[in-house]
């Protein structure tokens, strides 16, 4: 699956002038508040029409203000899930899902019903009515519908905005479940680098109305555009479930060159995981440190030196082959002797690691 989106809009003093292509997996439209994600969103599905530009899906010309093609939304045959879950509240939640089921027509079926039912966690919810929901069930219910449609494409706008982090906690596993398990591109939009980190293959950076970055998540993340805000710094890194110690609840995972000890006693080995390492957790050391309680020290050597106007600096530590990004102060670097090409030993603390 290939998008490809061009758009030009103009609204009011905002303007937008995007240009991204995506594939298969999840790609995340990520930015502040007012960077231009949900009128980029929006033009794809069919919801607002662009001053010039193209929507191509899979070589389908789906808008091209130039040859003055428009497909309408609803022959698009995109899901939407929005941030509010929209549920039609005369309706049970089974209702809402055939509802979903009726788009779909002759690619629908009961066992299709049943894996969705069943992927999402929503089978003693069928009888209930939207009231009776919680904010991360009627987000369920709301992502249920739109994959019961049958769509080609599914876009999330900011899904988890309306909730507060316990309905968040509650409702990511089923996101990462869809990922691995559904076989339908996503185009998600979010200001949280949080789930981005979790859920996306690839990245687009919108600022002010323009793509300032695209790239694999792993790459966007660990190497931040000037627009992201610094306390968001920090690496993504790739690695595979090695060994779980049950007893202490901690999972061993096995990066290219290097190990990290994280809490996941309820991980599967053998299964690929990231790691998000905030830089304001990583301490540097010219040497060696012995008896601490960070488990995890990673050695490596220093590849970049960024300055802050507020007295710190960035670090980009390279540990065999994974980036580790480190935030200490100026006083430090200095006291250290801390310089590009500087060998140095990482410490993490292993609480603040959730993969």
């Amino acid at each position: 699956m290939t998008l490809v989106v061009k758009a030009k809009q103009r609204l009011g003093a905002f303007a937008l002038d995007a240009t991204f292509t995506s594939g298969r997996g999840i790609t995340a439209l990520f930015g502040r508040s007012g960077s231009g994600k949900t009128s980029m969103i929006r033009i794809i599905a069919g919801l607002a029409r662009p001053d010039a530009g193209q929507v191509v899906l899979d070589g389908e010309v789906l808008t091209d203000t130039e040859r003055r093609i428009f497909v309408a939304k609803h022959r698009r045959r995109f899901g939407y899930v929005f941030q509010e879950a929209r549920l039609f509240p005369h309706l049970s939640v089974g209702h809402n899902l055939s509802y979903g089921r009726w788009f779909a027509r002759a690619t629908s079926s009961a066992e299709g019903l049943d894996h969705i039912v069943s992927l999402l966690g929503i089978e003693s919810l069928l009888e209930r009515r939207p009231e009776k929901l919680s904010g991360g069930e009627k987000q369920r219910v709301a992502i249920g519908r739109a994959l019961l449609s049958a769509p080609r494409l599914l876009l999330m706008d900011e899904p988890l905005a309306a909730l507060d982090e316990a309905r968040k906690a509650e409702i990511m596993p089923y996101l990462e479940r869809l990922c691995d398990e559904m076989d339908i591109p996503i185009v998600y939009v979010s200001h949280s680098i949080a789930e981005v980190a979790r859920l996306a293959n690839q990245v687009v950076v919108m600022r002010d109305g323009q793509v300032e970055a695209v790239g694999s998540a792993v790459d966007v993340l660990s190497h931040p555009p000037a627009s992201f805000e610094r306390r968001d710094a920090g690496a993504l890194l790739e690695g595979m479930v090695e060994s779980l110690d049950v007893q202490h609840r901690i999972a061993t995972i096995a990066l290219k060159s290097a190990r990290l000890h994280v809490p996941g006693a309820m991980l599967n080995l053998g299964k690929p995981v990231r790691v998000r390492i905030p830089s304001r957790d990583v301490m540097l050391a010219m040497k060696k440190p012995e008896a601490l309680s960070a488990l995890n020290v990673l050695e490596g050597t220093v590849q970049n030196m960024s300055q802050a106007d507020d007295a710190t600096i960035d670090v980009l530590v390279d540990c065999g082959g994974d980036a580790i990004l480190s935030r200490i102060t100026s006083f430090s670097a200095e006291r250290l002797g801390v310089r590009i090409g500087s060998p140095v030993f990482a410490v993490i603390k292993t609480v603040a690691l959730e993969p």
